[in-house]
């Protein structure tokens, strides 16, 4: 059974389980639980995109509160936490000096927002995504939100479409 057939027919809990390795958000799963069935994999990923782009931040932080520090490895042997290692397989190649700046611009962009640094890993270099944290860090609260918003619908996206051609 492919995944559209698994939200199209199967039991919630099944699908929701599938999910939930993209995003975290309960109410974003139950989202796409409550717009079953779906004609396709388009129609699909463009309810995901959606349902991601309109959560409420309490719900984007639960969303949140699953993805490791950008250089921390994610522990455990769940789908999410091995889709995260390879995400960020890039930060493992960085150097001593990036790899620390890294740990040092995330310990500070913790302390002013108050969670994790979400950035789209996949397809970024260890420096990019420093050059990346340090802009953000500029930014105001609102602002900030936003882009976190946005950079979890892009890797719920990723990990969505992943999921479909599995």
């Amino acid at each position: 059974m492919d995944l559209i057939d698994t939200l199209n027919h199967g039991p919630a809990d099944q699908a929701a389980h599938q999910l939930t390795a993209c995003n975290a958000s309960r109410r974003w799963v139950e989202e796409l639980l409550r717009h079953r069935p779906y004609a396709g994999a388009d129609s699909l990923l463009e309810a995901a995109d959606r349902a991601a782009r309109e959560l409420c931040w309490d719900d984007v932080r639960e969303a949140l509160d699953a993805h490791p520090r950008i250089g921390d490895r994610a522990s455990g042997s769940s789908r999410e936490a091995r889709w995260s290692r390879g995400e960020q397989a890039a930060v493992a190649t960085a150097d001593a000096e990036v790899t620390e700046a890294l740990r040092e611009a995330n310990a500070a962009y913790e302390r002013r927002f108050g969670h994790v640094f979400l950035i789209r890993a996949a397809g970024r270099g260890p420096e990019e995504m420093l050059t990346e944290l340090h802009r953000r860090l500029g930014n105001d609260e609102a602002t900030e939100r936003a882009e976190t918003t946005a950079q979890l619908a892009e890797i719920t996206r990723l990990r969505l479409a992943r999921l479909l051609a599995s």
